[in-house]
């Protein structure tokens, strides 16, 4: 029998809260601030094109979307009440957590099963396993996911941390660096480096991506809807309306990837539609799809697992006390099982 991190039958809440979000009438929804952790391109076009959709809406509230400047930059707004919840990846949740033990930060539901995170060197460089990495210089911004889990990834394969020269960057200039042969590689989700990089004449024959899951850390998951408790408690209604909304846009989404994208390209004039439709397929084919996610359905962390990952990340960072499982995480504003179901 798979253990839930959370058991609804102990959250004393009935029945109530497992219904279908209410559909308020125009006047009375309220809005909610979301923000992603990246800026708005294919792996994100989801939430824009439920927006477009008007499954926020037939939840019951208005959303706004906006972008975001790196997953560790998240808990930090999210403390500081400028947005209401957002997504973002456990791992520098989990220290911000741990290194702040009066936060009220708390997961509502699970996005991507599996972490983008990424360094990516030239093919034709002197980095040919991970190994090499020892001694060498990355680029990428101080906030940047793949930044923040490297130790993480760098325990497992025996890298010395403090062999590696970290170069910080603006995200637009991240990519340039390696491009430029000025860093020997860049951390990154991959969905964000590999086209990018693409797109500044390095395709991908030329790049060797070293994902952190298929080196040692493929029990790590990728991002979560997270909010803060104090805002859970105020506003249940809003926040199942956001999770409803977000699963359904992403199911969707997952069903009609080119309108998905022509969302995003209303949304985001620039929207370069031929790279964006490489990177969502590459973020529904890696993170997004999986035999957890067809097992258990969209939405839903497994204790056991997610245990594992904050053990790793306890001892990479040297950190004290950490949220346990069912701290962290809670279901109980998931939809229904079949709602979460992958077509």
């Amino acid at each position: 029998m798979t253990l839930r991190l959370t058991r609804r039958a102990a959250l004393g809440a009935g029945t109530g809260l497992l219904a279908a979000p209410h559909v308020a009438n125009a006047q009375a929804r309220p809005t909610v601030r979301f923000a992603y952790d990246w800026i708005l391109n294919g792996p994100y076009a989801f939430g824009i094109a439920g927006e477009r959709q008007g499954f926020f809406r037939e939840a019951g509230i208005d959303i706004t979307i906006q972008r975001g400047f790196g997953s560790a930059r998240v808990p930090l707004d999210m403390a500081a009440g400028t947005f209401d919840i957002a997504m973002a990846d456990p791992t520098p949740v989990l220290r911000f957590m741990s290194q702040n033990p009066n936060n009220d930060l708390v997961a509502v539901g699970l996005l991507w099963d599996q972490a983008p995170t990424a360094v990516t060197v030239r093919a034709d460089g002197p980095i040919n396993s991970i190994a090499d990495l020892a001694g060498k210089t990355l680029a990428a911004p101080e906030f940047d996911g793949g930044r923040q889990v490297f130790p993480a990834f760098a325990a497992v394969n025996n890298i010395p941390l403090s062999s590696i020269t970290w170069m910080s960057v603006a995200p637009e200039l991240r990519e340039t660096m390696l491009v430029q042969r000025r860093a020997d590689g860049i951390t990154g989700f991959v969905t964000s480096t590999a086209l990018s990089l693409r797109a500044l004449g390095m395709d991908l024959p030329a790049q060797r991506i070293f994902r952190y899951r298929e080196h040692g850390l493929d029990f790590f998951y990728g991002s979560v809807l997270l909010t803060t408790r104090r805002y859970m408690d105020a506003n249940p209604d809003a926040v199942r309306a956001v999770v409803h909304g977000m699963i359904r846009s992403l199911r969707w989404s997952f069903a009609n990837r080119p309108a998905a994208i022509q969302a995003l390209r209303a949304r985001e004039a620039l929207t370069d539609v031929a790279i964006e439709t490489i990177r969502q397929d590459m973020a529904m084919a890696e993170l997004v799809d999986s035999p957890n996610v067809r097992r258990l359905g969209l939405g839903m962390m497994e204790a056991p697992r997610f245990q594992r990952q904050i053990d790793a990340v306890k001892a990479a960072f040297s950190l004290g006390d950490m949220p346990t499982p069912d701290r962290f995480f809670t279901d109980r504003f998931l939809p229904p099982a079949a709602e979460r179901q992958l077509g």
